[in-house]
């Protein structure tokens, strides 16, 4: 397969900067796109110190005019994978959430890819590729407490996949969802000291108790087996697989 230029939102660090190198070093160029440009353009900077090729831009995924003329803005560098990674999460009691707080969980995991996805399906249309592959989540498929705007976007992405699948189905374009259980990542991270608080108990009691308890395989997941997963969606192995969730959960779904 020929190389593709890839588009990755929330590039800046964690997943999307994990899964933008694994694909950069597969000969893939890469347009890191975070809302923090400085750290969007260090880590296109960092890539590009490996041997990759990145630029970067800073974007907003839920300003409608910003996302409208970013195809415009990147010139020849035409999007042919679309990645939408960029997220946020935020722990509380829904009696608790902040309506603004819920309102932007939704906009920058929902409303952004769907944007996105806007933006750049005429361009995959006209060239008779495209791939589009949203970041989801185990809780695209079952739920947490304290966690409704996070599981209500998730569980989201799925029906918006599936219903693009359709409308792209007379086009080499495919729409799927990745579905890990807990990546160890920063925004994890963060969970873990937020959950320890709404529930009372230790952090190392919400990462045994909560995070891996109904686990079989009792792991975080690495974030090189989300970047191969997506490498296998990108390939010509994978142009019949569309609208689905691959799920990646150690087994938790099988109880």
């Amino acid at each position: 397969m020929q190389n593709k230029t890839i588009l990755v939102t929330g590039g800046a660090n964690g997943i999307g900067l994990g899964i933008a190198r694994y694909l950069g070093q597969q000969g893939h160029r890469l347009i890191i796109v975070d809302i923090d440009e400085n750290a969007a353009q260090q880590a296109a900077d960092e890539l590009k110190q490996e041997g990759i090729s990145a630029i970067a831009k800073g974007v907003d995924v839920c300003d409608a005019e910003q996302i409208e003329a970013l195809p415009a803005a990147l010139g020849d560098w035409q999007v042919d994978v679309l990645i939408n990674n960029a997220g946020i999460q935020h722990v509380s009691r829904l009696e608790d959430f902040p309506a603004q707080t819920w309102k932007r969980l939704i906009d920058v995991m929902l409303v952004g890819p769907a944007l996105l996805s806007k933006a750049f399906l005429p361009g995959m249309r006209a060239r008779n590729f495209g791939r589009i592959i949203n970041v989801g989540s185990l809780h695209s498929v079952v739920a947490s407490p304290y966690k409704t705007a996070y599981v209500a976007a998730k569980h989201g992405l799925l029906g918006f996949a599936k219903t693009l699948a359709l409308e792209t189905g007379d086009v080499n374009v495919t729409v799927n969802t990745l579905c890990p259980a807990y990546v160890k990542t920063r925004l994890v991270e963060q969970q873990i000291k937020a959950q320890a608080i709404e529930n009372g108990i230790s952090e190392e009691e919400v990462i045994n108790k909560i995070m891996l308890e109904p686990m079989p395989k009792k792991s975080f997941i690495d974030i090189e087996e989300l970047a191969a997963t997506a490498a296998f969606l990108i390939s010509d192995a994978a142009r019949n697989m569309t609208a689905q969730a691959l799920v990646i959960d150690g087994g938790w779904t099988a109880r």
